[in-house]
């Protein structure tokens, strides 16, 4: 009996000390693992970090707009004042200001409006990439037939043509990226807003009066 009870226990002993063998090595793992994600994690926070710290650096400058021509070809009132044609050509000049980052301008749409109401369908220009220091030009055109404009609109429109000089309003609405190296930043919205000073003489057609900066916001 002694004999077999021995044997049980030591059976037994062994069992739980291969048990606990296994529980061992699991205890071994975990730390690697932690340190694993630790390393990981580090990682990851220095890599924002640094990116944080060129941002701050660096702090990229909005772009500069401006309108340096206006040749306007229609622009009709129908008699009820109710219906607006326009035909202009616009040449819009951008630069980027920074000299260490580079400007994606994904999507640009142009349009031309009068004191609060969009006269144009916006025109979409095609995506440009802007180096640094460098300066974009389009010349895109802006038309609309027929447009339905608010009667006292296309009255106060109309007087304003009659008096030879008329203040209308190109607008560009997009969405940009900034470029710092190989980093590159999501997307950004971006709102211009550009006055046109347009004025005429007689049989003179309208003309440009000046060119002008315009107002970016980001």
């Amino acid at each position: 009996m002694a004999i077999k009870e021995c044997g049980h226990s030591a059976s037994k002993d062994c069992c739980d000390s291969g048990s606990h063998c296994h529980e061992d090595d699991d205890c071994d793992q975990r730390p690697v693992l932690w340190q694993l994600c630790a390393c990981i994690v580090g990682i990851i926070v220095l890599t924002l970090f640094i990116i944080l710290i060129v941002w701050l650096v660096l702090r990229p400058t909005k772009p500069r707009f401006f309108l340096k021509a206006t040749s306007v070809s229609q622009l009709n009132v129908t008699q009820n004042f109710n219906c607006l044609t326009t035909v202009m050509q616009v040449t819009i000049a951008a630069q980027n200001p920074n000299n260490h980052i580079g400007i994606f301008y994904d999507r640009l749409d142009v349009y031309a409006s009068y004191i609060f109401q969009q006269i144009t369908p916006p025109t979409r220009l095609p995506p440009t990439f802007q180096r640094p220091n460098d300066i974009a030009l389009w010349s895109p055109y802006l038309c609309g037939f027929n447009v339905p404009i608010n009667p006292f609109l296309g009255n106060a429109l109309y007087k304003d043509i009659l008096a030879g000089y008329i203040l209308l309003h190109v607008k560009i609405d997009g969405r940009i990226r900034w470029k710092v190296g190989s980093w590159i930043s999501d997307h950004y919205h971006l709102f211009v807003h550009c006055p046109a000073v347009l004025v005429t003489h007689e049989a003179v057609p309208f003309r440009f009066q000046q060119i002008t900066q315009c107002s970016v916001e980001i």
